[in-house]
């Protein structure tokens, strides 16, 4: 269980909620919803412990299991299978089994029978913490999210981010916390793996607060919903489901409407009235009441909610180019032994929409990482044709450097922007006042996105490579990035799980990893991008 109290949020010296309150039970599962920046993120992270918050006290009983939208492992040489088990400590113990059966085989007969009794009081200590039940449950969790034993028995450094996310996500389903607090935990999950993780999280007996854009996902299984208001710095809370709630938010802003209305043409009566009885010194008294009680009726009406503000996307005018200003040839790319992909080509032309399928794993952003020339393939080449200006949105934001604040990364991207009209760029991207100097570090997955956006509104771009780019957004604004990518004039090479991405983007051509298979689009794709 978790209890909140008088909790206040800030980022910078922004208000982002004030004396909130509220407990969350066993069997509670909350919906937190509310516009990108609001402070979903930010309260995620004080429940969890992680950051602190600016007033109030967190609670808890009982262990918590927290999901970041980008979760950092400490050691990437660790096996995915060790990161999972590691939640109920089961790791060291097999690693220490592991060398226990090894010794045993020393010709040393000491060193033999010492190695034998340690293997004994290893085993109890592994059967104790569930043993073999407990390895079987964990690979169970991580088959349903499409993580095979192939994955599981690799190094996490050779994983990719996707695959990564989903290893974390098991860890904490698989460690038996009793309250989980899960921020976008379907990104990166295929079709099947969603509906999984649906079932899973309908049936689950703990506490959980859910951050999720999936909008099935929050009708199937949130039994409570928190909206976070960005704009009146306050939390709503509803214990209601998914649907009954969005009904009850539309009755309330009726309701909010119809009351302002009557009561500010019932003060506008008595303030009319008012002026009138000013003029005349006996009745100076009886308009000032009669002014005070207009002003009461006004004081006491519940805000009308305004509209959440949405950044405004408008992909670059892309400057001049050549016919095919990005050309790649015998690409390929392995991790030790393992081959992600071989002999893939692709050629660029200017203007054109190509869309990588494949499943998860298949190396889908390792080639926009290629393309781009943030990593180097084992084989081929990629060849920068005339006047290519590349734009990359990274799935995992490395394109930001965390390390400075968002006014700084800005200017690094477009050096020859004056302080105005960067500011400006970063006001339609909801960045103002003290919010650009905040540290990339501490920005939500939605502000991020939002920033890494921004930098290639600037860039000027000729060619475009989105890795993922409607990740983390509410429905406003993944609405802008489509109709962003539909008004786009340069070419685009997209890697979505997003099939409204796919619609607004038109691809003429589809490349299909690990193969490399190159093929005109035809709608038969279509089923294949939520699974890939």
């Amino acid at each position: 269980m978790i209890t909140a109290q008088g909790i206040e949020l800030r980022a910078g010296a922004r208000l982002l909620v004030d004396d909130l309150t509220f407990r969350v039970a066993p069997g509670d599962r909350v919906g937190l919803v509310g516009r990108n920046g609001a402070g979903k993120t930010t309260l995620t992270k004080v429940l969890a412990g992680h950051s602190q918050p600016a007033a109030g006290t967190v609670t808890s009983s009982g262990d918590v299991g927290y999901l970041p939208q980008d979760p950092r492992t400490g050691d990437l040489e660790v096996l995915a299978r060790d990161r999972i088990l590691s939640a109920r400590g089961l790791d060291h113990t097999i690693r220490e089994l592991r060398a226990a059966e090894h010794a045993m085989g020393d010709e040393n007969d000491e060193l033999r029978e010492r190695a034998m009794r340690r293997y004994s009081r290893l085993e109890a200590e592994f059967t104790s913490k569930g043993g073999y039940a407990a390895e079987s449950e964990a690979a169970s969790i991580a088959s349903s999210l499409s993580l095979d034993a192939r994955i599981l028995d690799q190094p996490l450094r050779t994983l990719s981010g996707g695959q990564r996310r989903r290893v974390e996500l098991t860890r904490i389903l698989f460690s038996g916390a009793q309250t989980l607090l899960l921020d976008e935990p379907t990104n990166h999950l295929d079709a099947d793996s969603i509906i999984w993780l649906r079932d899973y999280l309908k049936s689950y007996k703990g506490g959980l607060i859910i951050i999720s854009h999936d909008v099935e996902m929050l009708d199937t299984v949130v039994t409570r919903v928190f909206h976070l208001d960005a704009n009146r710095a306050e939390l709503d809370i509803y214990n209601v489901g998914w649907k009954t709630y969005l009904q009850q938010r539309e009755t309330d802003e009726r309701r909010r409407k119809r009351e302002r209305q009557n009561a500010e043409k019932k003060a506008s009566v008595l303030f009319t009235q008012a002026d009138k009885m000013r003029a005349k010194a006996t009745k100076a008294t009886a308009a000032q009441n009669m002014a005070k009680r207009a002003e009461r009726l006004l004081a006491g009406l519940e805000g009308e909610r305004q509209q959440d503000k949405v950044a405004k996307l408008r992909f670059p005018k892309p400057s001049p180019c050549g016919k095919t200003p990005l050309t790649a040839t015998g690409l390929s790319r392995s991790y030790g032994s393992l081959e992600i992909f071989t002999d893939v080509d692709l050629a660029v032309d200017r203007g054109s929409r190509v869309v990588v399928l494949g499943l998860n794993g298949a190396g889908k952003t390792t080639l926009l990482r290629i393309l781009s020339g943030v990593d180097d393939p084992d084989t081929g080449e990629v060849q920068q044709g005339h006047g290519l200006k590349l734009g990359y949105y990274a799935q995992e934001h490395e394109n930001l450097d965390v390390e400075r604040t968002v006014l700084e990364n800005m200017k690094s991207a477009a050096p020859d922007l004056n302080e105005t009209e960067t500011r400006k760029v970063l006001g339609s991207f909801l960045f103002s006042g003290d919010d650009v100097h905040k540290p990339a570090s501490v920005l939500s997955g939605g502000e991020k996105t939002r920033l890494s956006l921004a930098l290639l509104v600037v860039s000027a771009a000729n060619v475009l490579l989105l890795d993922e780019p409607t990740n983390n957004l509410d429905p406003a604004s993944r609405a802008e990035i489509l109709g962003a990518l539909r008004g786009y004039e340069g070419a685009v090479v997209l890697v979505t799980h997003d099939e409204g991405a796919v619609h607004a983007l038109e691809p003429e051509r589809v490349l299909m990893l690990p193969d490399g298979v190159e093929d005109l689009w035809s709608p038969d794709y279509a089923d294949l991008v939520e699974l890939a």
